[in-house]
């Protein structure tokens, strides 16, 4: 049972909206969430470290909630709907009154979850000794968040497998929105028939592919809850899910005061398995909370949407024959659920027999169902509805589409600002003219290209003399004039006109600008990107790495696709070529073009965008790029500029970048050839109320990408080149987490360079995590366990050592002066999924243990164990000197 789903009608209590406008405060002021209604809640806001971030906290006042609840969602926990206050009143001193109001209406509704009563409808607000239904939270949440939090929170909602909002209802401004660009960075991934053939996983956009949809509403009172029927519906009978909130849920019994009106979808889509494929193409669901006379809008809407909906009620009066007369001529097809013990059963009779005509129905079109009901083999009924009606000619729209509808209809879309409509049409214009990826990346981005392979080679040439102390002779000054002579060819060039309108877009005078220019880039570029080799369903973009068995440790680079970071490397080349004639003297400062550029690139940084600080194509550092980012940042941070460095690194496949993302809110591409190549970094701010204990202002964070690709030591200047990229971030750092798959070896590049690091004295806090790769199903995170690095060592790890000169006398991991048993910290990290892939949600046992990793980093950091703290001018100076 809903239990405040019946509501009144707004057209026949004038004072309806009026009292939803109060409700709708009062609850964002028990939140603590009014101050956010003018100036929104934004992702940097959420995302930020504070005190809070160390410890496994309950809420304890309603203005907890919100917190709580968005830091679960980070950390994709399954329970973060379950989100309830620890509560200092004694039982016995709680109101009678309410308990014994609850008592009866469960008593008398027999525990549905979809009605409730007048006397309900206006009820008091939640006491602070109250929880807060799931429901009215996620509204109030939504409504006080941009654009951009609402797309992170509806994300990690599909990764949770929670059904998603679609239509957010707020009747205090007198309008609903549409969320279309909230659903845009949802990517579904399923198995096409015939189950998991050769090129038969597909991967779209939530929001374009089309599906048919089935709406699922309540008219007046129904003993049969919507919620436990489309959950049923969407589950294996051995494998149940909670996609849609109920009031069986923990929490689940608080009614509702906001959420009234919402409308939720949530999809099934096939894994190929025909014991767990309930249908054998995806399928969209949709659930209007509340009664449809009172959110006749939205109901409206689902009619229009749907390929058929399902009506559930107990009676038809006239007022709903009326109501439901008004859609004669729809091309919908409509069911009726009926339980004819709690209505009347000759008034439905004679309203139904009206409505048949009128809907085209038949009367296999009305099912019933009664406490003595067979539920599952009703449930396979209300399948093999849905299954007939997917099979035959029936309406399939994507949410683009249905987004029209919502338009025609009167509807705010959230995705029809001004700012959002410029940045697309910006966008359109430049991907209009990619024909070809690897065209456009040389006909267009021509300095990144081999003018920029020579010049990296040039620069290492150059590097190596230095190192190696040799006087200045004729072969460095050959090198040196080659060097000057390749960044002249580069300077004389100009931006192309694609690139030209790239830094157009990141230079808008408006900052949501920027943000919308960015996002509707990578989807932009993802969409004209030339087909990648499929990967297994474990590899959703999103989030989902590759878990699915072990990594191919010897495979090289993977073709890259075009992206963001290209546009981006291509400035950077351009600001690279400038400064080094600056340096030399052979272009006066006065007539630099791109000096402006490090800035451009570090207002996304602060935003959340991960920029490049080793390219993936050169595998090399642009180092004045680097520095002239570095020092902007150190301009804008002024006083807040104490740096934390942590690195990930480890073999494409262990799950590093999902484990940062997971951990820190991150934007890191994940899955094995979804995304770059290079080490990418973010900013992670410390709020200033937790800057002074944590000893740090920002957190700066470093993913490897593919760059340790598992290379041999007998692969030469492959494995040279490794080592060296994993000496060089792991150098950076304070905090390193290595990432490892289920393998004793440790990457050999990366204990290469902790043998090298051994030497200087800089050996950075560290971390090994083992991926529990193929337990997808362990219930929760396993004790840390020491026995892997105090193990002999295998083949890999005794060459590395050998390399380094350490000679026979290491026999163990723990032999090294870095594996102090005692202090080391190795993790052992259980599957991600709970389930499988793609109706698989995130495991407990992994977000549980993520969050204590992430935990003990943060202690680590607070109590001094990692490299003293740096500050932005020291870090500069440290990526010149690696």
């Amino acid at each position: 049972m809903e239990a405040d789903d019946y509501g009144t009608n707004e057209a026949q209590d004038s004072d309806f909206p009026t009292a939803e406008r109060s409700r709708l405060q009062e609850m964002l002021s028990l939140l603590g969430l009014e101050t956010y209604q003018a100036q929104k809640l934004s992702l940097q806001d959420a995302l930020q470290i504070s005190s809070d971030s160390m410890r496994n906290w309950a809420p304890q006042a309603p203005k907890d909630l919100p917190w709580n609840f968005l830091r679960k969602l980070q950390a994709l926990n399954a329970e973060a709907r379950n989100t309830t206050m620890v509560l200092d009143v004694p039982l016995d001193a709680r109101p009678m009154e309410k308990e014994s109001q609850m008592e009866e209406e469960i008593i008398y509704w027999d525990a549905a979850d979809d009605i409730s009563a007048d006397i309900y409808s206006f009820s008091e607000l939640p006491t602070p000794d109250t929880p807060v239904n799931p429901l009215d939270l996620l509204c109030a949440l939504l409504l006080s968040s941009d654009g951009f939090l609402q797309q992170e929170i509806v994300l990690k909602m599909s990764l949770c497998q929670f059904a998603l909002p679609l239509v957010l209802p707020d009747s205090e401004n007198h309008y609903h929105t549409f969320l279309l660009w909230a659903l845009r960075a949802v990517v579904r991934t399923w198995w096409a028939q015939p189950p998991r053939g050769v090129g038969g996983l597909r991967e779209d956009s939530a929001v374009l592919s089309r599906a048919p949809t089935f709406a699922f509403v309540r008219m007046e009172v129904s003993s049969n809850s919507k919620s436990q029927l489309l959950n049923a519906v969407l589950s294996p009978s051995h494998r149940p899910r909670d996609c849609f909130w109920h009031r069986d849920l923990s929490v689940g019994t608080n009614p509702r005061e906001i959420a009234d009106g919402l409308v939720e979808v949530s999809w099934f889509l096939p894994s190929g398995r025909e014991d767990l494929d309930v249908f054998p193409e995806p399928v969209a669901f949709l659930n209007l909370r509340g009664d449809i006379g009172s959110h006749w809008l939205q109901f409206k809407l689902l009619t229009e949407i749907s390929s058929a909906v399902f009506i559930l009620t107990d009676n038809i009066s006239r007022k709903d024959y009326k109501l439901l007369y008004s859609l004669r001529g729809s091309a919908t097809k409509y069911y009726f659920i009926l339980s004819p013990y709690r209505g009347k059963r000759n008034t439905n009779l004679r309203f139904l027999n009206k409505l048949i005509p009128v809907l085209k129905m038949d009367h296999s079109h009305v099912l019933v169902k009664v406490s003595s009901t067979d539920s599952a083999g009703f449930v396979r009924r209300v399948r093999s509805i849905v299954a007939h009606v997917a099979r035959s000619p029936c309406r399939r729209l994507s949410v683009e589409e249905m987004a029209h509808a919502a338009r025609k209809l009167g509807l705010r879309v959230d995705e029809d600002c001004d700012e959002c409509q410029r940045a697309k049409q910006r966008m359109e214009r430049i991907t209009r003219r990619i024909k070809d990826c690897d065209a456009y990346r040389r006909d267009e981005l021509w300095l990144q290209g081999d003018p920029w392979r020579k010049a990296a080679q040039v620069e290492k040439e150059l590097c190596q003399a230095q190192r190696a102390g040799d006087p200045p002779d004729k072969g460095r000054a050959e090198l040196g004039h080659r060097l000057l002579e390749l960044r002249a060819q580069q300077n004389r060039q100009d931006p192309a006109w694609g690139l030209q309108e790239f830094i157009a877009g990141i230079s808008s005078a408006s900052l949501a600008e920027k943000q919308y220019f960015l996002r509707w880039m990578e989807w932009g570029l993802a969409r004209v990107a030339q087909p990648r080799p499929r990967q297994p369903p474990e590899t959703i973009l999103s989030l989902r790495p590759k878990h699915c068995g072990m990594v191919d440790f010897g495979e090289l680079l993977w073709p890259e696709p075009l992206g963001v970071e290209h546009f981006l490397r291509e400035m950077g080349q351009f600001y690279e070529a400038e400064s080094c004639l600056v340096e030399a003297g052979k272009l006066p400062a006065c007539q630099r073009r791109f000096a402006h550029f490090p800035g451009l690139a570090l207002e996304l940084l602060l935003k959340g965008l991960p920029l490049e600080l080793i390219d993936g194509s050169t595998l090399s550092t642009p180092l004045r790029w680097v520095t002239g980012l570095l020092k902007e940042l150190h301009v804008r941070l002024e006083r807040r500029s104490r740096l934390v460095v942590l690195s990930a690194l480890g073999a494409p496949g262990t799950g590093k970048s999902t484990l940062l993302n997971t951990m820190f809110g991150l934007r890191f591409a994940t899955g094995r050839g979804c995304g770059p190549r290079g080490a990418f970094m973010q900013l992670v701010t410390v709020a200033e109320s937790f800057s002074q204990d944590l000893g740090c202002d920002h957190i700066l964070v470093i993913d490897s990408g593919g760059l340790i690709g598992g290379a041999l030591t007998a692969a030469g200047e492959r494995f040279e080149l490794e080592a060296s990229l994993a000496t060089l971030l792991m150098g950076l750092s304070n905090v390193t987490v290595v990432s490892l798959a289920e393998t004793r070896d440790i990457p050999p590049a990366v204990l290469h360079a902790f043998l090298r690091l051994e030497k200087t004295g800089h050996v950075p806090n560290y971390q090994f995590v083992y991926q529990n790769l193929q337990d997808a199903c362990a219930p929760g995170p396993r004790p840390r366990d020491r026995r892997p690095l105090l193990d002999p060592p295998g083949d890999v790890s005794r060459a590395s050592a050998q390399m380094e000169k350490q000679g026979d006398g290491i026999r163990t991991l723990a032999d090294l002066a870095f594996c102090d048993p005692e202090k080391q910290h190795v993790w052992h990290i259980p599957g991600l999924w709970h389930g499988v892939p793609p109706m698989a949600a995130v495991s407990l046992g992994y977000s549980e243990a993520i969050f204590e990793l992430k935990r003990c980093l943060l202690e680590n950091i607070r109590n001094g164990l990692s490299n003293q703290n740096k500050n932005i001018q020291q870090l500069i100076e440290l990526v010149r000197r690696l």
